[in-house]
């Protein structure tokens, strides 16, 4: 129809198919497109006796009255039995049509009454989850077992699937199939054991502040002996100015504590033996708690092999009610975050993306081993 560019003009809905393939499967299935849903609509309005025809014939008018239509056969969109009705549809649709190639029909089979059985909450799970089973059968014929939800979902056979069968997938792909075929599993049981309880994982300790670590050694100062106070001192200074961990204070001797490289050194032995640079800020008084204690161990006690020996120093620094119990991890925590800070962790991350820090280890093996000049140039400056 003509007219000029201000009036509205009729037009027809385009015929654009948008597909996705299923994995597994040689069917595409219909997306969400206008041509689509134009289908679904004209099926809904031939079902309650209304003849549409072909939809090129059809005007905008006729359109936006079947929309109507259609609008009050639904009732509300928030129905939640509408929208699981219309959800097991979409899954009952997903088995109906899935065709995987590669397997034999059998372990089809196998697969779709297993999904089935399970009762995925959506199209997309179903699909997953089919995935994941067609694999698991199609192994199993390989390997003459039994196509049965008893056999095939065993731990066993899961576990021997992900090493054996998935040599080729790359690893994220191999922890989905694992995840997917244990969650089948769980659904398909006969007497299903109740869930795991879910355990909070341990969360590093809070640092202290500057004028808290200050109140602390102004504590040990005032010890009623000199050697109290050279231990609690030493106890605060390794913790914050180096972070020794509390299974390595008790090993750590007074000749230990070396100057050297430029900077204030403490070697630590054991299974994690190492070279920590001290925070500028604890050269003094942890070189005198050193030279006190001389071959001694720093911390007090004749054995390292004792335990425990903090705890009474600790009850002593934390006699002050306005300072928070003194603890060893969270001394190791201030120092970590001392040094985090000077490395420039924090704007690391922040640039990367990186919120968790389960691949940092992964790349500091990379990385050279740093020398003990420039661990004090990095290191052991003022926190």
């Amino acid at each position: 129809m003509g007219g000029s560019w201000w009036q509205a003009q009729l037009g027809l809905p385009q015929r654009f198919i948008a597909t996705l393939m299923v994995p597994g499967s040689a069917k595409p299935i219909w997306a969400s497109c206008a041509w689509s849903f134009w289908t679904r609509r004209s099926v809904a309005l031939e079902g309650c006796g209304m003849r549409v025809g072909d939809a090129t014939s059809i005007c905008p008018i006729v359109l936006l009255l079947s929309d109507c239509v259609l609008a009050a056969m639904a009732g509300p969109r928030s129905d939640p039995v509408s929208a699981g009705a219309l959800s097991d549809a979409a899954v009952g649709r997903v088995l109906d049509r899935s065709r995987p190639r590669g397997i034999s029909p059998a372990a089809a089979g196998f697969a779709r009454g297993v999904v089935g059985a399970a009762g995925p909450a959506s199209a997309a799970r179903a699909k997953a989850l089919l995935f994941a089973a067609g694999r698991l059968a199609a192994f199993a014929e390989q390997a003459g077992l039994e196509l049965s939800a008893g056999v095939l979902l065993a731990e066993a056979v899961i576990e021997r699937f992900v090493l054996v069968g998935c040599d080729r997938l790359a690893p994220a792909s191999v922890r989905t199939l694992r995840t997917n075929l244990r969650a089948l599993a769980r659904a398909t049981e006969r007497y299903r054991h109740p869930a795991p309880t879910r355990l909070v994982r341990e969360r590093a300790k809070a640092p202290y502040s500057v004028a808290e670590i200050e109140g602390y050694l102004r504590l040990a100062g005032a010890q009623n002996t000199r050697a109290r106070r050279m231990r609690a001192t030493a106890l605060i200074c390794l913790g914050a100015g180096a972070g020794i961990a509390a299974g390595e204070l008790r090993h750590v001797r007074g000749s230990d504590i070396v100057k050297r490289a430029g900077g204030v050194l403490v070697i630590v032995c054991g299974r994690r033996a190492r070279a920590v640079p001290v925070l500028s800020r604890f050269h003094d008084p942890l070189l005198e708690a050193a030279a006190f204690a001389g071959s001694g161990l720093i911390v007090g006690g004749r054995e390292p092999g004792r335990r425990n020996i903090t705890d009474e120093l600790c009850r002593a620094l934390s006699a002050d009610s306005s300072l928070p119990r003194l603890q060893s991890g969270r001394l190791r925590s201030t120092w970590l975050v001392a040094c985090a800070r000077q490395v420039g962790l924090g704007a690391f991350m922040q640039a990367a993306g990186i919120a968790c820090s389960q691949r940092l280890g992964d790349l500091a093996a990379q990385l050279p081993a740093v020398g003990e000049q420039d661990l004090v140039a990095l290191l052991g400056g003022s926190a």
